[in-house]
């Protein structure tokens, strides 16, 4: 029987996921660590945490993933907080939307968490009230054309944040949202474009991983009215980009 609080992080085998995973696990956690195809990853990681599990998911399988918040539900004495991580990050842009494309990040991105989140709220037990917590993107400040579908998909996804929020029964549970900025290299990105498409915001820093892992367990705490977004970018969303960092650190 698992006496810690319990975390399912979605997602968690790698990156970002991976090191929220961490940060719950050395402070104490029990965290699930869910994956889609890094069975490997996950196990591995779990083997180097305190209380770990893993559990593998398709998240486009919405019967699927309400299965595996049932089965979580029915056992975890403890389950506070749900981090809906996990996400596709597919390149298109705004001047032609590829149907396929579209439905996958729809699907991901913005339904799976949105239908996790509501089943979390409905089943999980929890001493304290239970979190929701989504991790959309700095895009739903600051868009532009690239990447058309994700950014739709992740102002989806923070729009749900709000309305689950308004629609909560206990007074005791939180909705929130943390939206991260350049973290971590993506697709064909060399070192060196890293190193600066990363600088390319209000503090000319890179934000690291741990920035968003920290935030993410200090909304677990609910000190914070429930709705609200935490914005970790070094304040990238503050800024006007007319293309995503990718490309405009290839200029």
């Amino acid at each position: 029987m698992v006496s810690r609080p319990a975390v399912l992080v979605t997602g968690a085998a790698r990156r970002i996921g991976a090191a929220i995973a961490r940060r719950f696990g050395e402070a104490g956690w029990h965290v699930v660590i869910h994956y889609g195809h890094s069975a490997r990853e996950a196990e591995a990681l779990a083997a180097t945490l305190p209380s770990a599990e893993t559990v593998g998911c398709d998240l486009a399988d919405q019967p699927a993933l309400v299965a595996m918040v049932d089965a979580l539900a029915a056992r975890l004495e403890d389950w506070r907080v749900l981090v809906n991580c996990a996400a596709i990050f597919p390149l298109d842009d705004a001047r032609a939307l590829d149907p396929a494309t579209f439905d996958a990040a729809m699907r991901i991105n913005a339904a799976a968490p949105a239908r996790m989140a509501q089943r979390f709220l409905q089943a999980a037990r929890a001493r304290g009230g239970r979190r929701v917590i989504a991790l959309t993107d700095q895009k739903i400040a600051n868009p532009n054309p690239d990447f058309f579908s994700y950014t739709m998909s992740k102002h989806a996804l923070a729009a749900s944040v709000t309305m689950l929020s308004m629609a909560l029964d206990d007074p005791a549970d939180r909705v929130y949202a943390i939206a991260p900025g350049a973290i971590l290299a993506s697709h064909d990105q060399t070192e060196a474009e890293t190193e600066r498409s990363h600088r390319m915001n209000l503090l000319h820093r890179k934000t690291g991983a741990d920035e968003i892992a920290s935030a993410a367990l200090f909304l677990a705490e609910g000190w914070l009215a429930s709705g609200e977004t935490l914005f970790v970018d070094s304040g990238q969303h503050l800024l006007s980009q007319p293309r995503d960092v990718l490309f405009l650190a290839r200029r």
